[in-house]
């Protein structure tokens, strides 16, 4: 799990994960390396909209995001559900959650570009995490050799 901008920068250490495991009861220990992050770079991350897709679509999350100031932008998991759920509209603009779309598919295109993380070949998490880490450096970096 990486946490990215508008122009797909990877901002945050991300939180790894063994490749059996789902990521997003990790949301708060990312969430917490974003701020940690954040303070010691020098920019805030109050009233940023936090763009996730249904997977992470849980009233914890959501109260999470609230609580660090952010505006959660989260695609409403049904759940299997039929008719609509009672109770208040959650926040959601169609218009953000593409943005973020295309922005994490770009950022995870060029992940791909490197082959030892194309399959996870790793089976120790601190050599994966080593990978991914000198993979989202070198994407951070295309906007210096520029």
């Amino acid at each position: 799990m990486a946490f990215c901008d508008r122009n797909a920068n990877v901002l945050a250490p991300f939180i790894a994960a063994p490749g059996n495991r789902n990521e997003s009861p990790l949301f708060p220990e990312a969430l917490q390396s974003l701020k940690k992050t954040s303070k010691a770079v020098g920019f805030t991350i109050d009233k940023c909209v936090m763009s996730l897709d249904g997977g992470y679509d849980s009233q914890a999350n959501r109260k999470l995001i609230f609580n660090h100031n952010m505006i959660p932008n989260v695609n409403e998991n049904k759940r299997n559900r039929k008719k609509t759920k009672r109770g208040r509209k959650r926040i959601f603009d169609e218009s953000i959650f593409k943005e973020r779309f295309e922005t994490i598919e770009r950022v995870f295109a060029w992940e791909d570009k490197f082959k030892r993380l194309l399959m996870r070949f790793e089976h120790i998490s601190k050599l994966h995490y080593a990978l991914k880490t000198i993979a989202y450096t070198m994407i951070n970096l295309r906007h210096f050799t520029q």
